[in-house]
Parts: C-alpha cells; sequence; structure tokens
C-alpha cells in the first residue's frame, strides 16, 4: 500500500487581492483630476513659492533644496490627518473651516498687499536675508506649508471632494491622492527652487518685466483670496 505524502501547501494568487483592490478603488480620473489641480495650485503664487524663491536667490540652490524638504513634510501631516479623516472634524463643525478659510484669505491679501505696494518687491526680485542655518531652512519651510490656507484649502475641500466613498477603502484613495499631489507640487516647486537664481538674473536686467511681474503676482494673490473667502463650498469628510 502507497504511503500517503501531505499535499503541498498551495500558494494563492488571491493573497495579495485584497492590497490591489484597495488600490483599484482609486480611479484614474481622479488622479488626473487631483493632479491638475495640484498643477495650477503650485503654479500660483503663494506663501510656499515665495519662500522657495527668496531662500533660493539669497543663499543658493541647497538652501531652496532644503527648505522645499521642509515644506514636503508640511505635505506629509497634511496627507497624514485627511487619511485619518480629520477632514470630517471641519464638516462637523462648519464654523471652524470658515474661520480658517477666512485666516487663509486675508493671509493672501496682505501677501497682495505686499506686492502692489509702492515698493513693493516681486517675487524673484533679489532680497538681503540673513543666511538660516539648514535646521531652520528645514523648519521655515515646514511652518510655511503648515500655515499655507492654499494647501489647508486643498486637503480640507478639494481632496475629498474626489474621493468616491461608494468604491471603498476611502483611507487608501486619500492616501493615493495625496501623494499624487506632492509629487506634482514637489517637483515644480523644485525646478523653481533651482532656477530661481536664473530666473532672478533675467528679470533683474529688466525693469519692467519685474514690475509687470510683481503686479502679476499681486492681482493673482489678491484674485485667490477673494475666491476663498466667497467660496461657499464646505469642507468635505472623505
Amino acid at each position: 500500500m502507497e504511503a500517503l505524502t501531505p499535499a503541498a501547501p498551495v500558494v494563492s494568487a488571491s493573497f495579495d487581492l485584497p492590497a490591489a483592490s484597495a488600490l483599484s478603488a482609486v480611479g484614474g480620473h481622479a488622479v488626473l483630476g487631483i493632479a491638475a489641480v495640484a498643477l495650477g495650485m503650485v503654479l500660483t503664487p503663494g506663501p510656499n513659492m515665495i519662500y522657495l524663491v527668496s531662500r533660493s536667490i539669497a543663499q543658493g540652490r541647497r538652501a531652496g533644496l532644503l527648505s522645499l524638504i521642509g515644506v514636503a513634510a508640511g505635505f506629509l501631516v497634511y496627507l497624514a490627518a485627511v487619511t485619518a479623516g480629520v477632514a470630517a472634524v471641519f464638516s462637523v463643525v462648519p464654523a471652524l473651516y470658515t474661520a480658517i478659510k477666512l485666516a487663509g484669505a486675508g493671509y493672501l491679501l496682505w501677501l497682495a498687499w505686499k506686492a502692489v505696494r509702492p515698493g513693493g518687491t516681486a517675487v524673484f526680485a533679489p532680497q538681503e536675508l540673513p543666511p538660516d542655518p539648514p535646521r531652520r531652512l528645514f523648519a521655515m519651510g515646514f511652518l510655511t506649508c503648515l500655515l499655507n490656507p492654499k494647501i489647508a484649502i486643498m486637503y480640507i475641500s478639494l481632496l475629498p471632494q474626489f474621493v468616491a466613498p461608494e468604491r471603498g477603502h476611502v483611507a487608501v484613495q486619500s492616501l493615493v491622492l495625496g501623494l499624487t499631489q506632492i509629487v506634482v507640487a514637489v517637483t515644480v516647486n523644485g525646478l523653481i527652487a533651482v532656477s530661481a537664481g536664473g530666473i532672478a538674473s533675467f528679470l533683474n536686467r529688466r525693469p519692467a518685466w519685474l514690475r509687470f511681474q510683481r503686479y502679476a503676482m499681486g492681482t493673482v494673490l489678491g484674485g485667490l483670496a477673494v475666491h476663498i473667502a466667497a467660496d461657499r463650498a464646505k469642507a468635505v469628510a472623505a
């Protein structure tokens, strides 16, 4: 009589299905949509761009890139918050969301006034700034990102609108969409930080262009501030 040998365990490919199904919950149109929104926002002058450019011009590319690492860390904090469902707090307490939105709009208006006021400076205008050590460059980039009203609005109100709860895995969808925004923002901001010195040199030889850039930045910032303040959209819980 033949001895019975235990059958070898069958490794099923279905072991990876939960992770695969989680990632498949993120629609391609949602990724493209958030990438387009992120690109539009990062190209709009704001606190992050102003800080990165000023540091790159005053201290060189290395300082700009160190500051960018701090900005990226700020993005990750927002991403962790929205993935954990913190945005739901703002949908439950709309007054808190409104207060943050109006404070952000006021900050953008102040930046706009700094640009267009007599004697104001443009983003790419060379400035005399005391050199900061690496730790402070990182910390200031981090705080600038955390206090940036554009990023707060992006994560609290805009990003959750690309999440489809009926597809399941809401946290995974938020994570993938947030990482998409971070990749776009860090890539574009990195290019701006690296090329800031060359752009500043080009504009400095053309005062008319520098003046135009100053008023254009002030107009964009002012328009964005009015749009944020007047927007009646509510925080969306992912």
